[in-house]
């Protein structure tokens, strides 16, 4: 009789063998802080314990410079106290406006390194108001929509300071100019470079110094026209950056031999010393 009978054997499945889903957040979150926040995000994308280790704030405290509240209080009259690290590194990516909008400051993506820029309206100008000599245009190249615009001037001087709690590090300085007035016609850019004149004769003179002593000086002959060149002033060192640094800086051609004209003036701008390279790209 039972060999009328069929039995179903079953087979054990394997079980399954672990993958990365099933590392502890915590594990995945002490790994994340030694990558830089690009790549962090990107591995936020895996699965549910990288995107939930990404947001760890001990992550992102780790990217931020040691002084970021000093930099907030600087730079913001309200900001969220209940943002947690992620959005405020996220936040101060952003490029800031302050002090009534001719100054912006913003963290590099990768490094969590702060940049800062000075528009020309932030700087004191010889002339500025005189429509012989200046005139303020509207531009898309630059990040404050507007630049000087010199026509021509006998005594060329520029001068600027700044006072910023700066985190710990080496930074450069320099100064955004062009040769030449661009425009679009069909859509393309040209530059005018008709009254480009006197910067050939008599080399520009820069300068730095900052309230602990340091200075610098160089200077240079302006002959590339047609493109936005970063003029390096110099370098200047922040030991502590629980203490804001004041910097002053000038760029002046004040040989009253000749006159000089035909340039445009868009900012200052101070980066870290190692992002040096990349201005060469701007």
């Amino acid at each position: 009789m039972g060999s009328g009978f069929s039995f179903l054997r079953t087979e054990k499945q394997p079980a399954a063998e672990p993958g990365l889903g099933d590392l502890p957040e915590s594990c995945v979150a002490s790994v994340l802080m030694y990558l830089d926040p690009p790549e962090i995000c990107k591995l936020a994308k895996l699965n549910r314990a990288f995107r939930g280790a990404s947001s760890a704030d001990f992550v992102w405290e780790s990217k931020l410079p040691p002084n970021f509240d000093s930099v907030i209080q600087r730079v913001f009259d309200d900001f969220p106290s209940e943002l947690c690290k992620k959005d405020i590194y996220t936040r101060l990516c952003r490029q800031n406006s302050f002090d009534g909008g001719n100054k912006k400051v913003w963290l590099d993506k990768r490094t969590g390194r702060f940049c800062l820029s000075i528009s020309s309206r932030g700087l004191a100008i010889t002339g500025i108001d005189d429509r012989r000599y200046w005139k303020r245009i509207p531009t898309d190249e630059s990040r404050f929509g507007t630049v000087a615009y010199l026509h021509q001037i006998w005594w060329f001087e520029v001068d600027g300071e700044l006072e910023f709690p700066f985190p710990s590090g080496s930074y450069s300085l320099f100064f955004r100019v062009q040769l030449g007035r661009a425009s679009k016609r069909f859509g393309r850019r040209i530059c005018n470079s008709e009254h480009v004149h006197g910067w050939d004769i008599k080399p520009v003179r820069f300068q730095l110094s900052t309230s602990d002593g340091q200075e610098a000086i160089s200077q240079c002959f302006l002959n590339e026209q047609g493109k936005w060149v970063h003029y390096h002033v110099g370098d200047f060192t922040v030991e502590d950056g629980r203490a804001p640094t004041k910097v002053k800086f000038s760029m002046t051609q004040i040989d009253c031999t000749h006159t000089k004209g035909g340039v445009c003036l868009d900012s200052v701008v101070i980066y870290p010393s190692e992002f040096r390279e990349r201005l060469k790209c701007f």
